[in-house]
Formats: structure tokens, C-alpha cells, sequence
């Protein structure tokens, strides 16, 4: 059965950082595209970063580029986003998805499955 769990999320401060994580299990995930996605209350679901698990090619949506980083440990079956200079409307329920893409990594229909979610409050 495959899981993919995240841990990480918070209340913090703008300008403070966070660490989110995405632990997969169940299946190789060799040829897979990782994504992180958000929504915040009221509005539809948004593409954040993805990285392809095998060639570590990472992508990201405009407004955190510089300020977010995708990567993953493939030892540790693992999938992290470090987001820095965090800003209120950074607010939102993080999800961790993965599917096997061949292109539109921004698009959350490609991906197979999806954990629970972890909510990250930033107050200003």
C-alpha cells in the first residue's frame, strides 16, 4: 500500500523557515515525479515545487523560487521542501503527491497519490 506522510508544518512568524517532509513508502518510486501542492482556505489547489525522483530535476511555481527548496533522499525515502523567508500568503495546507509524468508537473490531475496534508500558518 503506498503512503506518502508529511510532517513539518507550524505557526510561525514571516520571515521564519520551515522544513516540510514527505515520507513514502509502499513502491519504488524510481520514474516518479514528486510534487508539493497547497491550498488555503477558499482557493483551488495550487503547484508549489516538484522533483523528478530519479534525475533530481526540480521545478518550482514563480512566486517561491527563491525562496524554496525541493529535494529528496533516496535512502531515507524522503521528499523535503525548505521554505525560507516565509510570507502570510504562504498560509495554506501542504500536500506531498507523486505520479509518473511525462511533462505539466504543475498539474495536480497527473499526480496518483497524495498524503494527508500539513497546515502551515504564517502571521505577519
Amino acid at each position: 500500500q503506498v503512503q506518502l506522510v508529511e510532517s513539518g508544518g507550524g505557526l510561525v512568524q514571516a520571515g521564519d523557515s520551515l522544513r516540510l517532509s514527505c515520507a513514502a513508502s509502499g513502491r519504488s518510486f524510481s520514474g516518479f515525479t514528486m510534487g508539493w501542492f497547497r491550498q488555503a482556505p477558499g482557493k483551488d489547489r495550487e503547484f508549489v515545487a516538484a522533483i523528478r525522483w530519479s534525475a533530481g530535476n526540480t521545478y518550482y511555481t514563480d512566486s517561491v523560487k527563491d525562496r524554496f527548496t525541493v529535494s529528496r533522499d533516496n535512502a531515507a525515502r524522503t521528499v523535503s521542501l525548505q521554505m525560507n523567508s516565509l510570507k502570510p500568503e504562504d498560509t495554506a495546507v501542504y500536500s506531498c503527491a507523486a505520479g509518473i509524468l511525462t511533462g505539466q508537473y504543475y498539474n495536480s490531475t497527473y499526480y496518483r497519490y497524495w498524503g494527508q496534508g500539513t497546515q502551515v500558518t504564517v502571521s505577519s
